[in-house]
């Protein structure tokens, strides 16, 4: 027994020259075309590290076992690949495919997943398997058998892990920023310290796992199981929850937005001593900063808010109809179903914003010219805002940043979109009747069910 290789020991794998990895990659590709001659590829327990495998298709092939130790595979279709056990530390699998992959067991240590699509992945743990003499596999027999999938200080931000299976494996220290995660299993997985900004966790499951010191600022967590889930230390200022999930007990040790304990009397003077620094041109007063404050529901119309730091804040349902907000910085803000019709947010900070439902109607979110000899146009940055089903009729959306925002089903009659960037945004079933868009950027735009563009 002492001969036979096995996933979780040291032994060196068998390294393939170039001229042999293309050699089993032709006659892969002539399997994937069902030409004769293919033979599905077998590269299990090979040795595969620091080689440039970009772009290349092993979809389907045999990789347990493997090492890819800073292998480049940007861009690679490794969909229902078998990477089970596989040595991935380090290596670049950037824009990578690899739907239904098996990656049980696997080491993505430091690895980069950027924008890399992994739905349905299985990343659960792995049994410590062993080849015998004549190459057949077989369970070892100790209590240390089991493999824990490794995702430790991996970089995957904006990639689709929907469904994904990563239960009791280890996601610490990993930045999933923008991350796609709905319905992902997460159950008992170690989430501890990770990035999950602006992340999608709708239906995800992350009962018992362990979110300690995790941030989650702008996070959808709306349907996400969070029973007996660990939030200690966790920022979740400005955190999509819905109102069950608010009240859970499991939220007391997690960092939330704060309330404000003279509501009326602390508003009013910090809004006075703003005043003053806006007429003053900074030279008195204080400018508002009202970061992870929550203000849901309050009637703030005609309130100015120009330029004030409103970072994280809670508005959901708030009235801001007429407010003055022009250059304020409304990032990672939860706005849904505020009331922001007619206000002034020419050259405001949306992104990652949370507007759905929100009522926009006539609001000015176009540049704001700077007064220097340059002429400097300060544009609305709404990228990646959510706005699925936001009123936007007759909104001035001139100049605006909307690559990545999430327009489904919103109404943008009548709206001025020239010029407005709108680079990978999801305008699915929104209606778009009658709103100006010369000179408008929809490269990569989803537009299925769109109403009122031009075929």
């Amino acid at each position: 027994m002492s001969s036979a290789q096995g996933f979780g020991s040291n032994s060196p794998r068998t390294k393939l020259t170039q001229s042999q990895l293309n050699a089993i990659l032709l006659r892969h590709q002539a399997f994937r075309k069902s030409q004769p001659g293919g033979v599905r590829a077998n590269l299990k327990m090979r040795d595969l590290s620091h080689l440039d495998l970009s772009g290349i298709d092993l979809s389907d092939a045999d990789l347990s076992g493997a090492k890819l130790f800073s292998a480049r595979l940007t861009g690679a279709n490794l969909s229902n690949a078998n990477l089970y056990a596989a040595d991935l530390r380090l290596a670049n699998l950037e824009k990578a495919d690899l739907r239904r992959a098996d990656l049980r067991g696997a080491c993505l240590r430091g690895a980069v997943l950027s924008e890399a699509t992994l739905v349905e992945v299985d990343l659960r743990d792995g049994t410590l398997l062993h080849y015998d003499a004549s190459g057949e596999m077989y369970t070892q027999e100790y209590e240390d058998s089991v493999l824990t999938s490794e995702l430790t200080a991996a970089t995957i931000r904006g990639a689709d892990l929907s469904r994904a299976k990563i239960a009791n494996a280890f996601v610490m220290q990993t930045d999933l920023t923008d991350a796609i995660l709905r319905g992902t299993k997460f159950m008992r997985a170690n989430l501890t310290g990770s990035n999950l900004t602006g992340c999608d966790l709708t239906d995800a499951d992350l009962t018992e796992a362990n979110l300690s010191g995790a941030r989650l600022s702008g996070a959808v967590m709306t349907g996400c199981a969070i029973n007996r889930t660990n939030f200690s230390g966790a920022t979740m200022i400005g955190a999509i929850l819905d109102a069950a999930q608010m009240r859970s007990p499991n939220l007391q040790a997690a960092v939330l937005a704060k309330t404000l304990e003279n509501p009326e009397d602390d508003l009013r003077e910090m809004l006075m001593e703003h005043l003053s620094w806006i007429d003053s041109g900074g030279k008195a007063g204080k400018r508002a900063d009202l970061s992870a404050l929550d203000l849901s529901g309050r009637k703030l119309d005609g309130i100015n808010l120009s330029a004030a730091i409103l970072q994280c804040i809670a508005l959901r349902g708030a009235n801001l109809s007429g407010a003055a907000m022009a250059i304020a910085d409304l990032s990672l803000a939860d706005m849904r179903k505020a009331n922001l019709s007619k206000a002034d947010l020419r050259g405001v900070n949306f992104e990652r914003a949370t507007l759905t439902g929100a009522d926009l109607t006539g609001a000015q979110l176009g540049p704001v010219h700077i007064q220097t000899m340059s002429g400097h146009i300060w544009r609305a940055n709404l990228q990646r805002a959510r706005l699925g089903m936001a009123l936007l009729c007759k909104a001035d959306l001139r100049k605006a940043n909307l690559a990545g925002a999430n327009l489904a089903g919103a109404d943008l009659t009548g709206a001025d979109l020239t010029e407005a960037d709108l680079t990978g945004a999801d305008l699915t079933g929104a209606d778009l009747t009658g709103a100006v868009l010369d000179g408008t950027t929809m490269d990569q735009a989803i537009v299925e069910e769109a109403i009122g563009l031009a075929s």
